[in-house]
């Protein structure tokens, strides 16, 4: 019940650990098992009460930065030029494309992807599997990585051609994370921590620039996406970082399945439920937000939200990109009122005779 998770920003990182995210961190093989183990111990010794850090004593082969929300590779693979700094997630330049084309087969024999397999590989061969996986971000967030700002008006100037963009990276996605499931036996951990929590890995896709369109764009060039997926990846999701997820509600109801929905901060949470009974909304803090909150009023808000979705058991809390200036106890506040929680709705559940909960 009430499954919780964080995510803490390259900023904090970089603060409070050292770490520093140049190409090393995500490609060089021995350094990637390192920084993973580094990050699960400082969140071990933080929050390992709270069930952080449970892999602080190992060294896993993760093929992709499970701790960062960092979706980068497949605008590299696509053509984008990608920079890396040392204290922030790799920065994707839009290629500003003139043609509105991808070539599946040439992202895969790309030199991004390459250099992915080559570490694949080199970790496989010495420790002979591989776990993890790597943010593949979304369909209209690479369009707009492959066009800039001017794939809006590809919408409405060229629709057709639009839609088969979208409908072309959709099948470079489909085709990446299908490969990476084969391998690591999940796809979006490092989409959002939480889908760690369930017995049966989801596939979540990221939405993240859906706020910046309109519902009936959705529907017109991006909702059959969602539909296929949601039949193909089960069970299924879609992450929406956004303040406005209650805008597309009714689509989303329309959907042949959605299991999982993240509810960005300033989401109508009673919407959603009112549009989506039966799926799980992972309720998203704000990481800006949080920093200036008391305890008093984070509680306040976990509490709120988590009433407005209506059933725990279908219910998630998480904050994701807190940077440096975060403090600890914030987060602390968040896993103590989150285990607060669970223990009032389980004496209420056994007091109501303990009926058998909804479960994803």
């Amino acid at each position: 019940m009430l499954p919780v998770d964080i995510v803490l920003a390259p900023a904090w990182w970089h603060r409070h650990e050292g770490l520093t995210f140049d190409e090393d961190f995500f490609y060089h093989p021995v350094k990637r098992v390192e920084a993973e183990r580094r990050m699960e111990q400082a969140l071990y010794n933080r929050w390992g009460r709270f069930g952080l850090g449970s892999d602080h004593d190992k060294d896993l082969p993760q093929v992709g930065a499970v701790h960062l929300a960092a979706g980068f590779l497949l605008s590299e693979m696509l053509g984008c030029e990608v920079q890396y700094n040392e204290d922030t997630p790799p920065q994707v330049l839009p290629a500003n494309m003139d043609e509105l084309c991808v070539d599946l087969d040439a992202a895969f024999h790309s030199p991004a992807y390459l250099r992915f397999q080559q570490l694949a590989d080199a970790l496989k061969s010495q420790y002979g599997y591989l776990v993890g996986d790597v943010n593949w971000s979304g369909v209209l967030n690479l369009a707009l990585d492959l066009r800039g700002e001017r794939f809006f008006m590809d919408l409405y100037d060229r629709p057709d051609q639009a839609r088969t963009l979208l409908n072309t990276i959709a099948k470079v996605i489909s085709t990446f994370i299908t490969r990476i499931a084969q391998q690591t036996g999940t796809t979006s951990i490092s989409v959002n921590r939480t889908v760690r929590h369930f017995r049966q890995p989801i596939c979540l896709h990221s939405t993240c620039s859906h706020t910046m369109i309109s519902a009936a764009d959705y529907e017109n060039f991006l909702m059959s996406i969602d539909s296929d997926w949601g039949g193909k990846y089960i069970p299924y999701g879609i992450h929406y970082c956004g303040h406005d997820p209650h805008r597309h509600a009714e689509a989303f109801a329309r959907l042949p399945r959605l299991d999982f929905l993240d509810v960005g901060w300033g989401g109508d949470v009673k919407q959603l439920r009112k549009y989506l009974p039966n799926t799980f909304l992972n309720i998203r803090l704000s990481p800006v937000e949080i920093i200036d909150q008391s305890t008093a009023e984070i509680r306040e808000v976990i509490t709120r939200l988590v009433q407005d979705s209506g059933d725990p058991y279908l219910t998630g809390v998480c904050c994701v990109n807190m940077d440096e200036k975060v403090a600890d106890d914030k987060i602390t506040a968040m896993f103590e009122t989150v285990e607060e929680l669970r223990q009032h709705y389980g004496l209420n559940r056994v007091g109501a005779g303990g009926e058998t909960p909804k479960r994803l």
